[in-house]
C-alpha cells in the first residue's frame, strides 16, 4: 500500500438539505462503523459542515512501534509507529472543495507519547484499546449548514477503485437518504451511577505530591486525571443524541469502532491544518457557568482576575508557540487571539489561538505528532510533568487527552483535543476528566475543577461513588 489518492478524481452529486439534519443522515445509512463529526458552530466557518461516513475501506490500528492494516482481504503488520505510517499513506497538502472529502477518521492517544519521549514505564491499560486507531472512508455525506445543501463525496483511497465502483456508491447513499419513511430514534441510554477510579483522599494527596515537585522546581505545572465507569446498558448513539443537546461544544463525534464506540463534546481544537496553515488553540482558566445572570457575570470577573489561571494560561500558550515552532517556517508563529473568554453550556474558559506556517520539510500529521499530548492536559515542562503524570497516575489514559478527528485525503486535517469524551466498551462507559495543579492550587478546588469539566455527563456530583 503506497499513498492515499493515487487517482485525484473526487464524484460529487448535491442534493437539497432543507429537510434533513445530520442526525437523520446518520440514522439512514445503513453499514458498518459509522461516524458522525458535527459542530455546535454550525453558521461560523469552522462549523459550517458536518461528516457522517459508513463502510471503511480499511483500517489502521497501532500499539508503541507496531502498526496494522486491516482490508477487506486481510491485514499488514508493519513494525513501524503509527503516526508514521499514517504520514506515509497520505497525499502532499491539497486543496479540496470540503475540508473532509473522504480520508481518515479516528484518534490517536494520549499514550503515543511514549513513541517519542521516554516519559516511565507503561501503565496497565485497563481499558485494551490501540493507541492510534484510525478508520478510511472513500466515500462521505457532507452537510453544509450555510447553503442547506448535503453532497455525496466519493474519493478514491486505494488504487484499484473505479469511478464506476465509486458512482455506484453514490447512487446507493442517495437511495438511501432519499428513502423517506420514518426514521427510528430511540432514546434507549443508560447509565448506572459512576465510580470514581480512586477516592478523592487519594487524588488530593496526589494534588500534595504533585505540588511538592513544584516547590523543589522540577515543574510549573501538571495536570492530574480522574477516571470514572458506569454501567452502560442500550444505544450508544442515543446518548449521544443526549449528550450534544445537553452540552453543545465546538466539536462533537461519535465515532463507532465496532467493539467499542467514542463519543465526546469537546471545547478545544487541539491541530488544524488547512494548506501550509496551522493552528491551535490552548484552553486554560476554568469556571462553572452561574445558575443566574448575576452569578454567571461573577464568576466570570473572578476568572478573569484570578492569577493563578492567568498564569496558566500564559504557560499554555507558550506550550503551544513552542509546539507550532518545531514544525513550522522560522519567524511565522503568531497568538492571534489572547485570553478570549468562551461559555459554554456547564463551564467558562479562557482561549486563545496560535498559528503558523508549516515548513516545507513536515507534513500535516506532523503537526498533529508535535503538538501531543497538548500542554492543557499535560503540564509545563512538558516531558518533566509527563514523566510526573506517569509516577502519579494508575493506568493509561487511552482516548482521553489525545486528539479525535480525521486527515482528508487533500492532506488537510483537523482534531479536537479529546476532553469531555465518553469511551463505551463492553457495557461499561469510561469518563475522565483533569486539574492544572499549580504552586498555590487548592487540592480540595482542584478535585471539584475535575467533575466541573465531567458535568455534560453528571446529572449531578451526588452520582459520584467512591
Amino acid at each position: 500500500m503506497k499513498s492515499l489518492l493515487e487517482n485525484k478524481n473526487l464524484i460529487v452529486e448535491q442534493l437539497e438539505g432543507d429537510t434533513f439534519t445530520p442526525i437523520l443522515i446518520f440514522q439512514r445509512l445503513s453499514g458498518r462503523k459509522k461516524f458522525l463529526l458535527e459542530s455546535s458552530l454550525k453558521y461560523e466557518a469552522s462549523g459550517r459542515y458536518s461528516f457522517i461516513g459508513t463502510d471503511p475501506v480499511f483500517e489502521l490500528t497501532g500499539n508503541g512501534d507496531r502498526t496494522t492494516i486491516k482490508t477487506e482481504t486481510g491485514q499488514e503488520l508493519r513494525h513501524e509507529k503509527p503516526l508514521e505510517v499514517l504520514k506515509s499513506l497520505l497525499p502532499e497538502n491539497g486543496a479540496a472543495d470540503f475540508p473532509l472529502a473522504g480520508g481518515a477518521v479516528g484518534y490517536a492517544g494520549y499514550d503515543v507519547i511514549r513513541q517519542y519521549e521516554n516519559i516511565g514505564e507503561n501503565l496497565p491499560d485497563e481499558l485494551s484499546i490501540p493507541e492510534v486507531h484510525f478508520m478510511f472512508y472513500e466515500d462521505v455525506i457532507v452537510f453544509d449548514h450555510l447553503e442547506q445543501k448535503i453532497s455525496i463525496v466519493a474519493s478514491p483511497l486505494r488504487k484499484e477503485t473505479t469511478i464506476d465502483e465509486l458512482k455506484d456508491r453514490i447512487a446507493k447513499r442517495k437511495t438511501e437518504l432519499l428513502a423517506g419513511g420514518e426514521t427510528k430514534l430511540t432514546n434507549d441510554a443508560n447509565l448506572s451511577a459512576f465510580k470514581a477510579s480512586i477516592s478523592k483522599n487519594d487524588f488530593i494527596e496526589k494534588v500534595a505530591k504533585a505540588k511538592k515537585y513544584i516547590s523543589e522546581g522540577d515543574i510549573f505545572q501538571v495536570v492530574l486525571s480522574q477516571r470514572l465507569q458506569a454501567t452502560f446498558t442500550g444505544d450508544p448513539f442515543s446518548f449521544y443524541r443526549k449528550l450534544r443537546v445537553g452540552n453543545p461544544s465546538p466539536y462533537m463525534y461519535y465515532l463507532d469502532f465496532g467493539d467499542y464506540v467514542v463519543a465526546g463534546s469537546s471545547p478545544e481544537s487541539l491541530i488544524k491544518a488547512n494548506g501550509k496553515k496551522v493552528t491551535t488553540n490552548p484552553i486554560a482558566g476554568t469556571r462553572p457557568r452561574g445558575k443566574t445572570e448575576q452569578e454567571d457575570r461573577m464568576h466570570e470577573n473572578s476568572l478573569l482576575v484570578d492569577e493563578k489561571e492567568l498564569a496558566e494560561h500564559r504557560m499554555l500558550v507558550d506550550l503551544g508557540r513552542n509546539d507550532l515552532g518545531r514544525i513550522c517556517e522560522f519567524g511565522t508563529v503568531h497568538v492571534d487571539k489572547y485570553m478570549a473568554l468562551e461559555k459554554f453550556k456547564h463551564v467558562m474558559h479562557l482561549v486563545s489561538e496560535v498559528t503558523g506556517t508549516l515548513n516545507e520539510n513536515y507534513k500535516p500529521i506532523d503537526a498533529l505528532i508535535s503538538c501531543l499530548p497538548a500542554g492543557t492536559v499535560s503540564g509545563a515542562p512538558k516531558i518533566r510533568a509527563m514523566e510526573i503524570i506517569n509516577e502519579l497516575e494508575e493506568v493509561k489514559r487511552g482516548v482521553y487527552s489525545g486528539a479525535v478527528g480525521y486527515v482528508s485525503a487533500s492532506g488537510n486535517l483537523d482534531f479536537a483535543l479529546a476532553i469531555r469524551t465518553m469511551l463505551i466498551k463492553n457495557d461499561k462507559a469510561y469518563i475522565q476528566a483533569g486539574a492544572g495543579i499549580v504552586y498555590d492550587s487548592s487540592p480540595e478546588k482542584e478535585y471539584e475543577e475535575t467533575l466541573h469539566k465531567l458535568k455534560a455527563f453528571l446529572e449531578d456530583q451526588d452520582d459520584i461513588a467512591n
